[in-house]
C-alpha cells in the first residue's frame, strides 16, 4: 500500500496533478465532446449566413454570457472603453436572450438557438465567428482596465514578442473589497499542478490551437477550460506573463460557469 502510495505521488509530482485530472477528463468526458462540436458548427453556419461579413480589426474580444445583464453591460462598457480602437467585441448569448446594449458599431452581439451550458463552445462561436490577429476574453461578471488591450498587444508586437500574454488579476469579493492581486509568471511545469491560468487576462495571436474543449464541464470538473485552452496552446506557442493588474476580476459565489464554493 506505502509502495501504491508512493508511486502515485511521484506520478503526480512528475506528470502534473492537473494534467493528469484532464487526461482523466478526456476519457470520462470525451463523449461528450462529438455532440456539442455538431451544436458549435451548426450555430456557427447559422449565424455567418445571419451576420455576413464583420469587420477587420486587430483584436476581437470574445464575451460569453447567460442571464447577466448588468454584468454584461459593465464588461461590454470596459471593452469599449479600451484604448485600442482597432478591436470588434462580439457578445455570444448561450440561449437566453441579450439584454440591450450600447448602439456601437464595434459591437456584435449574437444569441445560440438553444442552451449548451459550455463555456468553451460558446467561446469558440465567438472566435470562429470572426477573423482577427489577435484574440481576448472576458467574462459576463468581469472588467478590464482601459488599458488591457494595450499591455498585451505591446508585447505581443514587439520584436520576438511571444505567441500569447496574460496579465495579472485583481480579484474581488462581490462587495467590491480586494482579496488579492494574481500574478504568477508562466512556467508550464508549475502550470500543470496548479490552476493559475485564466482566459480573462489573455490575449494570444489565433491560430489553428486557439480554440477551447468541448467537454461538458459542470462547475465541480477541474481543470477549467480556462487552463486546458492555454496548457495546450503553450506546447507549441509562447507564453508570456505581464505582472501588471488590468483585470478586476469578480469572485462570484453564483458564477454559471465556475463553482466558488
Amino acid at each position: 500500500m506505502n509502495a501504491l502510495r508512493h508511486g502515485k505521488r511521484l506520478l503526480r509530482e512528475t506528470v502534473g496533478f492537473l494534467r493528469l485530472m484532464e487526461a482523466r477528463n478526456k476519457v470520462v468526458l470525451g463523449r461528450t465532446a462529438l455532440a456539442l462540436r455538431r451544436q458549435e458548427d451548426a450555430e456557427v453556419a447559422r449565424l455567418k449566413a445571419e451576420l455576413g461579413a464583420l469587420p477587420q480589426v486587430l483584436v476581437t474580444t470574445v464575451i460569453p454570457t447567460y442571464r447577466r445583464p448588468e454584468g454584461l453591460r459593465r464588461a461590454v462598457a470596459s471593452a469599449l472603453a479600451q484604448t485600442v480602437k482597432d478591436q470588434l467585441v462580439i457578445v455570444v448569448d448561450d440561449g437566453a436572450g441579450l439584454p440591450e446594449l450600447p448602439l456601437d458599431h464595434r459591437l456584435v452581439a449574437v444569441s445560440l438557438s438553444r442552451n449548451c451550458a459550455v463555456a468553451g463552445v460558446v467561446r469558440n462561436v465567438g472566435i470562429r465567428l470572426t477573423d482577427s490577429r489577435y484574440v481576448a476574453f472576458l467574462d459576463d461578471d468581469n472588467e478590464w482596465e482601459p488599458d488591457h488591450l494595450e499591455q498585451a498587444l505591446a508585447a505581443l508586437q514587439a520584436p520576438g514578442g511571444p505567441d500569447a500574454v496574460y496579465t495579472a488579476l485583481r480579484r474581488t469579493h462581490p462587495d467590491g473589497t480586494e482579496l488579492d492581486v494574481l500574478s504568477v509568471p508562466f512556467d508550464r511545469h508549475h502550470a500543470a499542478e496548479e490552476g493559475f491560468l485564466d482566459t480573462n487576462a489573455v490575449v494570444a495571436r489565433r491560430t489553428k490551437a486557439l480554440h477551447f474543449s468541448r467537454l461538458r464541464r459542470t462547475p465541480e470538473v477541474v481543470p477549467r477550460e480556462d487552463w486546458e485552452l492555454v496548457f495546450r496552446y503553450s506546447r507549441h506557442h509562447r507564453v508570456a506573463h505581464l505582472p501588471v493588474p488590468t483585470v478586476r476580476y469578480l469572485v462570484n459565489p453564483e458564477s454559471y460557469w465556475s463553482n466558488w464554493s
